[in-house]
């Protein structure tokens, strides 16, 4: 079984309550995880420090998700713009989720509809974890 404090996970959450759910999950499972409050902040930590694996809320200050999915598809180091990422939002309607994906987001939770536990599963098979 790989050493899950060698796996590097950033959360990019704006809600203090979700992110510490959600850190606090990944943390106590074993992970490194690294959290920023708005997207700006997150692309920069993404850049500074390239996670194993990122998960990404689209309404945030500074700089939506979307915007942030898109410098990070857009990156000319390939490691970097093939990091995985899971969207991690409230918003629930097609054309968002449509429109994440055309940005090739690796997946979409929504989050009023998915555990700690869930989202802990599909970071697992994601990154092929067991």
């Amino acid at each position: 079984m790989p050493d899950l404090k060698q796996t590097k996970i950033l959360v990019a959450e704006d809600d203090p309550a979700m992110a510490e759910i959600v850190v606090h999950k990944l943390t106590t499972t074993g992970f490194s995880v690294r959290h920023a409050s708005d997207g700006a902040k997150a692309l920069e930590m993404f850049k500074a420090e390239t996670p194993d694996i990122m998960l990404l809320d689209l309404m945030m200050p500074e700089m939506d998700g979307f915007q942030v999915l898109e410098a990070i598809r857009g990156d000319s180091d390939k490691k970097k713009a093939e990091t995985p990422v899971i969207v991690l939002s409230n918003l629930w309607s097609n054309q968002d989720i449509l429109k994440a994906k055309s940005l090739k987001a690796d997946d979409y939770m929504v989050k009023a509809y998915f555990t700690t536990e869930e989202i802990l599963n599909k970071i697992n098979a994601i990154l092929h974890l067991h």
